[in-house]
């Protein structure tokens, strides 16, 4: 992973969200290999009434971006 420059603050709900997202894409990345890794959150996905992850998250917010997480953490065999 590469580092940033960011030397700014972030509040509770920004760190909640940066937390969820990098765990997230570090699921996908042991999941899946190449493109697919980044291009998962951006397809539609019949498991999710034909939208796009990243869409759910948006509209939803936390609660969604949670459930996104456990259901990456689940498909890779964890709790």
């Amino acid at each position: 992973m590469k580092g940033g420059t960011f030397s700014g603050t972030l509040n509770q709900d920004q760190e909640m969200r940066a937390s969820l997202l990098v765990g997230l894409f570090k699921g996908l990345r042991l999941l899946f290999n190449g493109p697919l890794t980044y291009e998962w959150p951006k397809r539609a996905n019949q498991g999710f009434d034909g939208r796009a992850p990243v869409e759910l998250m948006m509209r939803d917010g936390i609660p969604e971006m949670v459930r996104m997480r456990r259901h990456i953490d689940a498909l890779r065999g964890g709790a």
